[in-house]
């Protein structure tokens, strides 16, 4: 599955370090879609709704269903013992790791160092 550092960057990723089958979670198509709506830049603003378009013809995301809820339960609890914060700016990456926990899936992630305490429960991180 891939993380959202992932999807922004899919044109510069070298496709050797991806999987043959990609999947994106609800999660990731959620701050996607917010995306246009945090710049004040046209240009950039146009950019961002063609990459939420093109993702959404691409990919149908993996829900965040019960199973994920409860695969988070032991996201939270591994983040509060790794002495970080499991609220704030890095809740959404926490859940979309849920997701990926929850479906069996490695995390694909431009930002391995977010994540790497999640090992610990099962979560496999790839760095790309």
């Amino acid at each position: 599955m891939l993380d959202t550092s992932v999807v922004i960057d899919l044109g510069r990723v070298a496709a050797d370090k991806l999987p043959a089958e990609l999947a994106i979670s609800a999660l990731t198509l959620a701050e996607l879609a917010a995306g246009p709506h945090a710049t004040d830049d046209a240009a950039e603003r146009a950019r961002r709704q063609e990459r939420l378009q093109l993702i959404e013809a691409l990919f149908d995301p993996l829900p965040f269903d019960d199973a994920a809820a409860r695969a988070y339960g032991r996201v939270y609890a591994a983040t509060r013992a790794a002495n970080r914060n499991p609220r704030g700016a890095r809740a959404v990456d926490l859940l979309i790791a849920a997701i990926a926990l929850a479906n069996n899936l490695p995390l694909y992630t431009r930002n391995p160092d977010d994540f790497a305490h999640l090992q610990a429960i099962g979560l496999e991180l790839r760095a790309v």
